[in-house]
């Protein structure tokens, strides 16, 4: 693993969509850094960007959905190559949102909280998960 103390780490937000009790997963393409795995929908948060705004952007860039915010759930840090800080939201689909379409991702899912864990899912996303099922009584 490289070092990167000297760095400070790259602000990246993500959002568990509920809809019927399910969350939306999208896995990432075979090209990209974590090709093949299995994430909570998001990306690097732009300079001078609210991490709300940057959140609500993605998921119209990534998925062409219309967001609304519910919670946010604790922030950490995590190390690949580089040292993300996380910054993981609740929320689901805006009433006169369209579903979800892959644009970025090869393929979306939702799954039920407790099925989760059995995707390939990315190292980072497994604390959004404990947080995520803690919040949830799940």
């Amino acid at each position: 693993m490289a070092e990167n103390s000297n760095h400070p780490p790259i602000p990246v937000v993500c959002v568990l969509i509920e809809r019927d009790g399910r969350v939306l997963l999208a896995q990432r393409p075979p090209h990209k850094h974590l090709g093949g795995k299995w994430e909570f929908p998001g990306g690097k948060v732009e300079t001078s960007e609210s991490t709300e705004a940057a959140i609500v952007r993605e998921i119209w860039e990534e998925l062409g959905c219309l967001l609304i915010l519910t919670e946010a759930l604790p922030r950490f840090t995590h190390a690949y190559a580089e040292t993300i800080e996380m910054i993981p939201f609740v929320g689901h689909l805006a009433p006169d949102s369209p579903g979800p379409t892959a644009h970025e991702h090869v393929a979306l899912q939702w799954l039920l909280p407790t099925d989760i864990a059995a995707v390939d899912l990315a190292a980072a996303d497994y604390p959004v998960l404990a947080a995520y099922r803690e919040l949830r009584n799940v």
